[in-house]
């Protein structure tokens, strides 16, 4: 339904503004599809969360691991419902989590802490920026400056962990946190049948020498 509204108004652009080519109206069809697709997705989230009574917590971990997913990607399902269902077990999971989990003794905190930075700093090394085919990230620049932000993203939301008093605040940023690393893993991209946008570049021009040749 929403593939075939935004495959519409991409038409009518082209039509209004014949300037615009194939190539240009595939970069406006995907934005629309994002666009509109974000809208019934957010509305299911917070109908869900309302209903599970973590409303708050579920915003709440949305902005706490949205610069980390920013800078570090991770896997985007391919139809609208998978995608409500995979945010809604991401945030929502993460806030029953976080509501429920006692994280006692204190040591025991500090170690996930330590376990989740040690296993983030390995995945972010190997696979972030995790893209995917329909939007890679192809400059090496842009690569480096996003990994080297994930970094520092994750290792400042788990200091934010350490020091805040909330339990539940620090239970948000260290489940958000690793969920987050586990997303860009190349076990969850074979699971949710995606391929990383910059590898699928690659073998595509090496196969392209090799015809070459």
């Amino acid at each position: 339904m929403i593939k075939n509204l935004c495959n519409k108004i991409t038409k009518k652009i082209q039509n209004k503004m014949p300037d615009i080519d194939d190539e240009r109206a595939e970069v406006i069809n995907y934005g629309l599809q994002l666009v509109i697709g974000e809208i019934p997705k957010t509305l299911v989230l917070l109908l869900i969360a309302c209903a599970f009574g973590v409303l708050k917590l579920s915003i709440l971990a949305l902005l706490f691991i949205m610069p980390y997913r920013t800078f570090s990607g991770g896997v985007h399902l391919k139809t609208h419902i998978g995608c409500i269902i995979a945010t809604s077990l991401f945030y929502i999971g993460n806030a029953l989590l976080s509501k429920y989990i006692v994280l006692e003794p204190i040591y025991i905190k500090y170690l996930l802490i330590l376990i989740t930075w040690i296993f983030s700093i390995i995945m972010i090394k190997l696979y972030a920026p995790a893209d995917t085919e329909a939007v890679p990230i192809l400059r090496k620049k842009d690569r480096n400056l996003k990994r080297r932000l994930s970094y520092i993203t994750m290792t400042l939301t788990l200091l934010i962990a350490i020091f805040i008093k909330d339990s539940i605040i620090s239970n948000l940023l260290i489940f958000g946190t690793l969920i987050q690393t586990i997303s860009i893993t190349r076990f969850i991209y074979k699971l949710t049948n995606n391929k990383y946008g910059y590898e699928e570049y690659i073998k595509s021009k090496e196969n392209t020498n090799i015809g070459l040749t």
